[in-house]
């Protein structure tokens, strides 16, 4: 495609589109893609690039794979949608079944919605609702510090507050937030819990990592004790997966290294493998029987017109069969452990700090004397860089993170890891 054709589409899309997460005034131009492969998206000039944050941690499996594509392509010949009040589908009720034979065995319904956002929001309101149908009216929800859920109004609530939530404070609902548990703060929080622990309505976390706050981890062990005392306090528990799910943490969920059980879970980003949006809340039968009544004001009025849709759901049940398989498995485990080797080497470079890994998700802090910030100028210039050399990385800030497909191979890992250190070396001074 010539150059004219390529100018005239950015400018097209600036004529009309808004896109998310940019200052538009001062925002660089536009790359059109108009494909993608695996692990590559291609530029209508021809270019491409290694997509190495999965397009927002979305993309399991590599871009437009055959068998989802076959699967969806067979799907919409069948039905391609159908009102999911008073109606069900096989693609819907089959995806429920295997997903809920992978959760914690607390979790037996499921709620289908449009996003990770939605899902949050479906989770609050079945939270504060299963409170109020046993005549308790419950205000105050728990959540960590620097925490992200979504950018709906529940969802930025639960989230930490911030320069994009700042606009909204007088509107958000009343949130406790808390520090993420370590041996040495856990009684704290234990006792400021415990305070307050007959209105709080739920406790929701992200599990392990803190990944919009900058890949921020923690350690399992802890949150399993907290989320133990939570229990004892008779406080339900959202564990939010949009992130970490799906093999992200290096196990199929990060609910797989806790003993602990939330009450409630959500699911997002690589649950279709990327291919189509949707969300999923999961919950305890307990949960589910607060609603269950001849009283139709206890019904959960939620609902979304393209709930539970029979081509997202063949999209998750064709990914789940692909995360199933031995040889993405095996992905996965080589993927974390190159990680691990590669940690040593970036340990011992002197532009970086606090490098950190849990399974396929690797992240490092540039060191540039200013602290950790999601608006530092190194962001750009890192991002622009990897671009110029056809890498896809979206550094939030000074911190650099890896979160790719599992179908990338151990050359291009490795690719990866060398242009990281050639980036860091042209950057060090």
């Amino acid at each position: 495609m010539d150059t004219v054709t390529q100018i005239s589409l950015q400018q097209r899309d600036k004529a009309v589109n808004w896109h998310p997460y940019t200052q538009m005034k001062t925002a660089d131009e536009i790359i059109p893609i108009v494909k993608g492969q695996g692990l590559y998206l291609y530029d209508n000039e021809g270019k491409k690039y290694m997509d190495v944050v999965s397009s927002w941690w979305v993309t399991l499996h590599g871009h437009s794979h055959p068998y989802i594509a076959q699967r969806i392509f067979e799907q919409l010949n069948t039905l391609e949608q159908v009102i999911f009040a008073g109606f069900t589908h096989e693609p819907a009720t089959q995806l429920s079944e295997n997903l809920l034979q992978l959760l914690p065995d607390n979790q037996n319904k499921v709620f289908y919605s449009d996003n990770g956002s939605t899902a949050v929001e479906v989770a609050l309101k079945m939270c504060i609702q299963y409170a109020h149908n046993q005549g308790k009216e419950k205000t105050k929800i728990l959540a960590f510090k620097n925490a992200y859920h979504g950018d709906t109004f529940g969802a930025m609530s639960v989230s930490g507050k911030s320069y994009w939530t700042r606009p909204f404070e007088s509107r958000l609902f009343e949130v406790v937030f808390i520090d993420t548990p370590n041996a040495e703060n856990l009684k704290s929080l234990q006792s400021q819990i415990k305070e307050i622990a007959d209105e709080v309505a739920c406790f929701i976390y992200e599990p392990l990592i803190q990944g919009a706050a900058g890949m921020l981890m923690y350690n399992a062990e802890d949150l399993n004790n907290l989320m133990k005392f939570c229990r004892e306090q008779e406080i339900l528990m959202i564990q939010d997966e949009v992130f970490t799910g799906f093999g992200r943490t290096g196990k199929l969920f990060a609910a797989h290294y806790l003993t602990e059980k939330p009450d409630i879970m959500c699911f997002s980003k690589g649950l279709t493998g990327g291919t189509m949006p949707m969300g999923i809340t999961t919950c305890s039968q307990t949960v589910y029987d607060a609603f269950w009544s001849d009283d139709k004001y206890k019904t959960l009025f939620h609902g979304h017109s393209f709930t539970a849709n029979p081509l997202a759901c063949t999209a998750a049940l064709a990914s789940m069969e692909l995360l199933l398989q031995k040889e993405t498995q095996m992905n996965i485990k080589r993927i974390s452990q190159q990680h691990s080797e590669f940690i040593k080497i970036l340990t011992s470079h002197p532009k970086v700090e606090n490098a950190r890994q849990i399974g396929t998700i690797l992240a490092f802090d540039f060191q540039t004397g200013q602290g950790t910030s999601y608006f530092n100028e190194i962001g750009k210039k890192l991002y622009n860089e990897f671009l110029q050399r056809g890498i896809i990385m979206r550094p939030l800030g000074n911190i650099l993170y890896l979160v790719p497909p599992y179908c990338i191979s151990s050359e291009e890992l490795n690719t990866v890891y060398q242009n990281i250190l050639e980036v860091l070396d042209q950057f060090k001074d």
